[in-house]
């Protein structure tokens, strides 16, 4: 009676016999049912190198948005990117735009980044865009960033703003604004399913110890 072969455990946990050890597997585990496997074991390879593939596209969208670049130079000088519409518009009416200032911030704060992106309400810059002034109701509010990137996601998301970018001297000249006196309508009746929001919740974003002239 010849005694059983010794098997040995695979790589992948697949039970080999003396002939099959010396059968070359390739590293991608590309296994054919014929040789030690089966289709199961060759869907849960596959699985394998699609979970790691995931995680490092995961990982390197993280380390992406670390990546980030500012066209601020030192002192706050440089180039500075906005959206710009109407106060009614990007304060009171657009639901999504609240939630992610808030997200923004929050993840900043994790992250201990400097913000780099302020809510102007009648910003001083838009004197220089003259055809942009003359298409919006009054008084306007501008996102201001020194983010590239996220000033144009911002735009195909807000969709209904007007986008360019100034440059300079300083984060003072690139913030200061002229006074303004926000009043919203209240509606009679809100039907929405989210609760209004309330008044002021903008403040957080606005630039500190703004410059009004």
């Amino acid at each position: 009676m010849v005694a059983a072969a010794t098997l040995t455990v695979g790589s992948l946990g697949v039970l080999l016999s003396p002939a099959q050890k010396a059968v070359s597997i390739p590293k991608t585990h590309q296994w054919s049912p014929g040789v030690g496997g089966s289709r199961r074991h060759l869907s849960q390879s596959i699985n394998i190198v699609t979970c790691r593939t995931a995680a490092k596209t995961s990982i390197d969208s993280s380390e992406q948005l670390g990546k980030e670049e500012s066209t601020s130079g030192g002192g706050g000088g440089g180039k500075y990117h906005f959206v710009v519409a109407n106060a009614k518009f990007m304060l009171d009416e657009e639901e999504h735009f609240k939630e992610l200032l808030f997200e923004r911030l929050r993840n900043y704060g994790e992250r201990s980044k400097e913000r780099d992106f302020w809510l102007i309400v009648e910003p001083k810059f838009l004197s220089k865009f003259p055809q942009i002034s003359s298409r919006l109701k009054r008084p306007a509010v501008a996102l201001v960033s020194t983010n590239a990137a996220w000033i144009t996601y911002m735009k195909l998301r807000l969709d209904r703003v007007l986008a360019e970018s100034y440059e300079a001297d300083s984060l003072e000249e690139a913030l200061a604004s002229d006074p303004a006196n926000l009043e919203f309508d209240k509606p009679e009746k809100w039907v929405a399913p989210y609760p209004k929001y309330e008044y002021g919740w903008w403040e957080p974003f606005l630039p500190p110890n703004p410059r009004q002239v």
